[in-house]
């Protein structure tokens, strides 16, 4: 049963993150990967009121299966994050690279951080 969340969860994430990525990445015209950011900064933040949720006994582990590890894990991209810094860098944009390891590492955490924080004053 736990995979099967997990994959239904990953069903729901993975269209969702290509449908916001090129919604997101339409509005903006330049180099810098603003789809792949806001789906990782986005994912970071759920993944941080489900932990938090889970942690103060208000979500199951299965929730944490369902929308952490699949929706998340479906929605959020590390690989893709990678390439783009990669081939910003290779294309001479070194610094949109740098600013989208910068930016996506501090947003990330701190995404994560607010979930968590909001979640424990929620519910605990």
């Amino acid at each position: 049963m736990n995979w099967l969340l997990v994959v239904v969860g990953g069903m729901v994430g993975a269209p969702l993150r290509y449908l916001t990525d090129r919604a997101v990445q339409r509005r903006h015209d330049t180099v810098f990967p603003w789809g792949t950011f806001t789906v990782n900064v986005a994912g970071c933040l759920v993944l941080g009121l489900v932990s938090g949720a889970v942690l103060a006994g208000a979500a199951s582990s299965q929730v944490q299966l369902l929308i952490g590890t699949g929706f998340c894990g479906a929605l959020t991209t590390y690989s893709t994050f990678s390439y783009e810094t990669l081939r910003l860098a290779e294309d001479g944009a070194k610094f949109y690279a740098a600013a989208n390891v910068v930016a996506s590492v501090v947003a990330g955490l701190g995404a994560a951080f607010v979930g968590v924080t909001v979640a424990e004053a929620l519910w605990a």
